[in-house]
């Protein structure tokens, strides 16, 4: 249905100019805003998001064997709502019937129908606000920026890029080749776009469709069926996201099952019959290394894009705004409980302290300090809860409590209001101690001893190397220090930010201009979004005749 792809021409050109320059560019508004999205899109969002709550969610014509769901919000309300559930062969059988017609779409239909349905997401975006919220535990600021606007960025980045990669080259071509006296000898060459096969799209309990949308998309609009899977204590923000696609396919006469939603129970996991079967050619996958490494050993069969754990590292050298450093910490610290994949975990001070702009600070100045300014922050209830949230994973929790023993206690963990909350914890350790080096998700932060500022930089590389990391910071007035981290980060395949103070911290990353994850340190094999996430979604191939 090329009238969609018409209709947003605009769109994906803006887009495509955005890949190349990697200036700033955010196609969906990410502020909640009446005066943006509608004075009663708020209140409709709400409404909508409240009238789904206890009942049966719809998806037509979607295969189903079963009714399961069993959402229960950070926050405290459950979500009571059940969706239909297939066996695993149901839903690899119906995705196998859509995809001849979803292959014979051409690229300017996929990537149509891909731009129509982001678009119809935006403007869901208060609904996809309250879905998030109450499945991950964000808070609504977040929620509605993470789940939506942010979300369709990512997904807009991929579709963008999926189109690039599909028209980099010519579909036809005239050959024609000299001989000489004799006449030239002249082929007519043909190149079709022939999709991977099936796709799984694996989706976290923290960003399920943060870290979804770009896979789901690039999928899609290279031709390939989507099975998403969601986590099972955040299938709302997905299944929505599924019922918008499948209402855009058919309305372009296409199988609505080229999407399809594989909702499963805990204890009753479907993942892993559905990432080994042999019609899944891609997986992916954001989530914990160990469920990453068994995709690794045993769904051979497909191609992996991962999004894992790692541990991400601030090492503070010295600062010339200390305050301002603090500060900026505080937040990235602070922000989400520290859930998000890109918050710092461990952070590397010198044992005989730093030099800033307040003079000299001693090792335990700098973590009182940090301290302070976590404090300092989450003094008022309300602005605490805006930025801290909720505990998505009960585990998290327990996690926190167990760390407790861990090290020094600096700054204790409590709780921060109603439902599965907790302020940051911060424990003193050695930098030798092996608890420096282990991934401990949640709220909370190690601050490591080293020998020495350049040690502290060699470390925080080498646990890159490692165990894996997506982000590291850096802050430091030593030039020459600064370019030999730069060098040790970048060949640990890790994104370095460098004395971040104001409202830009680690934590955040952006489409169109941030490569998310690298792919070469253990935290990710695939980056988002980069050509080596979308090439191997399709292939050519070519026929070839004598021309007329």
């Amino acid at each position: 249905m090329t009238d969609l792809f018409n209709r947003h021409r605009a769109l994906l050109d803006r887009a495509l100019t955005a890949l190349q320059t990697r200036e700033y560019w955010a196609p969906f508004p990410e502020v909640p805003s009446g005066k943006i999205y509608g004075e009663t899109a708020k209140a409709e969002g709400d409404a909508a998001f409240s009238a789904l709550l206890g009942q049966p969610f719809a998806l037509p014509g979607h295969p189903e064997s079963a009714r399961l769901g069993s959402e229960q919000s950070p926050f405290g309300p459950a979500i009571r709502i059940t969706y239909p559930a297939a066996e695993p062969a149901a839903l690899i059988a119906a995705a196998q019937t859509a995809a001849p017609a979803l292959a014979a779409a051409t690229p300017e239909t996929r990537v149509g129908i891909c731009l129509e349905a982001l678009i119809r997401l935006n403007s869901h975006s208060f609904l996809m606000a309250n879905a998030t919220m109450h499945s991950t535990g964000q808070a609504f600021a977040m929620a509605f920026q993470a789940g939506g606007p942010h979300a369709q960025d990512r997904g807009l980045e991929a579709v963008a890029l999926a189109y690039a990669e599909m028209t980099r080259f010519a579909a036809v071509a005239r050959w024609e080749k000299p001989q000489g006296k004799a006449a030239p000898i002249v082929l007519e060459k043909h190149w079709a776009l022939v999709p991977a096969g099936i796709a799984l799209t694996i989706g976290c309990n923290t960003f399920p469709t943060w870290n979804s949308y770009p896979g789901l998309f690039a999928s899609l609009a290279t031709g390939n069926p989507v099975i998403v899977k969601p986590h099972p204590a955040a299938i709302l923000p997905l299944a929505l996201t599924v019922r918008v696609l499948r209402e855009v396919l058919t309305e372009a006469d296409l199988p609505a099952d080229a999407v399809l939603l594989a909702v499963d129970a805990p204890g009753a996991e479907v993942t892993q019959q559905l990432a080994t079967d042999p019609a899944v050619k891609l997986v992916d996958y954001t989530g914990s290394s160990a469920f990453g490494a068994w995709l690794r050993g045993k769904a051979r069969q497909a191609h992996l894009f991962t999004e894992e754990a790692g541990v991400n590292t601030v090492t503070i050298a010295a600062t010339d705004d200390f305050a301002g450093m603090c500060a900026n910490l505080a937040f990235s610290l602070s922000l989400y409980s520290g859930q998000m994949c890109t918050a710092p975990q461990t952070i590397f001070v010198p044992q005989g302290g730093i030099d800033t702009d307040q003079g000299h600070r001693s090792f335990d100045e700098v973590a009182q300090a940090l301290a302070d300014a976590i404090d300092a922050l989450l003094a008022d209830p309300g602005r605490a809860a805006g930025i801290a949230g909720a505990i998505a994973n009960p585990a998290t929790l327990a996690r926190l409590e167990a760390m407790g023993s861990k090290g020094r206690v600096i700054r204790a963990s409590a709780p921060l209001g109603d439902g599965r909350t907790a302020s940051p914890m911060l424990l003193a350790v050695e930098a030798d101690d092996p608890i420096s080096e282990e991934e401990c998700f949640g709220p909370i932060t190690l601050i490591a001893a080293c020998d020495t500022a350049d040690d502290a930089i060699s470390r925080a590389a080498a646990l890159a190397r490692a165990k894996g990391a997506i982000t590291a910071a850096l802050y430091d007035t030593d030039e020459s220090r600064i370019t030999r981290a730069i060098a040790a980060f970048t060949a640990a395949g890790v994104n370095l930010s460098i004395n971040l103070t104001g409202n830009i911290y680690v934590n955040q990353s952006a489409a169109f201009s941030d490569f998310h994850v690298t792919g070469v340190n253990p935290a990710g094999t695939a980056c988002l979004t980069d050509p080596a996430f979308i090439a191997p979604r399709f292939r050519r191939v070519m026929w070839r005749r004598p021309a007329a």
